[in-house]
C-alpha cells in the first residue's frame, strides 16, 4: 500500500471558458507550498419526534468549497495568479515583458484547479474557483510566499488518473524577501521592520436553490486593499501624515530579481493615527494599519516584469 506524501503532490490549473466547466486541455503545472481546498457538506441533525430517543438519519446541508492555496512568489508562475486576482493585464515589451494589472475589473476569470497525489493515486478538480483574497507578508529574510483564498463551486470525485493530460510546466527562481522594498514617492521608506499586504475582490456568493446544493457563481464586490507595516520610531514623518489625514503614495512595494520584478503600487493610502508605546529599554515601534483609496483611480496597480509573454 502506498501512502500519500505532500512532497509528491501536484497542482494543475487552467482558466475556464465557461464558469464551472473544466476545459479538456490547457493545464499548467504550477508550484505550491500548501493548500486547504476541498468540498464540504455538513450534516444537519434530524428533528423529527415520535421515533424514540435514538433519533433518525441526519440530512446533508449545502456544499461549500472555500480554501487557501499558498504559492511561492517566483519569476514565472506567480503572474498566473496575478491574472486570477486582477484579470488580464496590459502587456508590453519584448522580453522580459511588462505586465500591468489593475484592480477593479467588472469580471474575473474562473479556474479549474486539480490537486492530486500520484502515490495513492488520487486526483480531484476544484472547478469554478475564483480568487477572492491575496495576502503577502514582507520580512527582512526568509521565503517569500502568497496566500490565495479561493471560492470554488465544487470538487469532482477523486480519480486515479489526472485530467490535466500533457500539462505545461511553469516554475522558476523565487524572489527573495531580502530584495523587498517599500517606496513613498520614489524614495525608500526607512526603518520598516515588517509589512503585510492584503487585497480582496469582495466576492459575493450567488447562493441559489440548486439540486446539487452548490453556489451558482460569484459576483465581484468592492475592492479592499490594506497594507500593515511596523516601523521603528525614528522621525515624525509618518505620524504627521496620520495626524493630518493626508494620504501618501506608496508607489513601489515589491521585489526585484535580476531582470524580473513584482511591484505593487497603492497610489492613495491613508494612515491611521497610532500609539507608540514604550515597553522596555529597546527600540520604540509604531504599527500602521493603512487603507488604500480608489477615489482617484485604481486602489492597486501591480507591475510584473517576466519572461512569460502569454499568461
Amino acid at each position: 500500500m502506498a501512502f500519500g506524501m505532500g512532497i509528491n503532490s501536484v497542482l494543475h490549473a487552467v482558466t475556464e471558458t465557461t464558469y464551472g466547466v473544466t476545459p479538456a486541455s490547457g493545464f499548467l503545472k504550477l508550484p505550491f507550498v500548501s493548500h486547504s481546498m476541498g468540498e464540504e457538506r455538513p450534516l444537519i441533525e434530524d428533528d423529527r419526534l415520535g421515533f424514540g430517543r435514538e433519533g433518525l438519519d441526519p440530512t446533508y446541508d449545502v456544499a461549500t468549497n472555500d480554501g487557501d492555496i499558498v504559492v511561492p512568489i517566483d519569476v514565472f508562475a506567480f503572474v498566473y495568479w496575478l491574472k486570477a486576482m486582477f484579470g488580464a493585464p496590459v502587456t508590453t515589451g519584448a522580453g522580459p515583458y511588462t505586465h500591468v494589472f489593475e484592480s477593479g475589473k467588472a469580471s474575473l476569470p474562473s479556474h479549474s484547479i486539480e490537486i492530486g497525489n500520484p502515490d495513492v493515486p488520487a486526483f480531484s478538480v476544484h472547478y469554478g474557483a475564483v480568487l477572492n483574497q491575496m495576502r503577502i507578508g514582507m520580512a527582512r529574510s526568509g521565503l517569500l510566499n502568497a496566500s490565495l483564498s479561493f471560492i470554488a463551486q465544487g470538487e469532482s470525485q477523486n480519480s486515479p488518473t489526472s485530467v490535466a493530460g500533457l500539462a505545461g510546466t511553469r516554475q522558476g527562481p523565487r524572489f527573495a524577501q531580502a530584495s523587498g522594498v517599500i517606496k513613498r514617492d520614489g524614495v525608500a521608506l526607512g526603518n520598516i521592520v515588517s509589512a503585510d499586504i492584503a487585497i480582496s475582490n469582495g466576492l459575493d456568493k450567488v447562493e441559489v436553490i440548486r439540486e446539487d446544493g452548490r453556489i451558482g457563481g460569484v459576483v465581484p464586490g468592492v475592492v479592499q486593499a490594506a497594507i500593515r507595516f511596523t516601523a521603528r520610531f525614528s522621525s515624525l514623518d509618518l505620524l504627521n501624515a496620520a495626524t493630518s489625514g493626508t494620504p501618501i503614495n506608496l508607489d513601489e512595494v515589491g521585489w526585484v530579481g535580476g531582470p524580473h520584478a513584482i511591484k505593487f503600487a497603492f497610489p492613495k493610502v491613508f494612515l491611521p493615527r497610532v500609539k507608540r508605546p514604550v515597553s522596555g529599554p529597546g527600540g520604540i515601534m509604531a504599527e500602521f494599519n493603512c487603507q488604500a483609496s480608489g477615489a482617484e483611480g485604481h486602489k492597486v496597480i501591480c507591475t510584473a516584469l517576466s519572461s512569460v509573454q502569454n499568461i
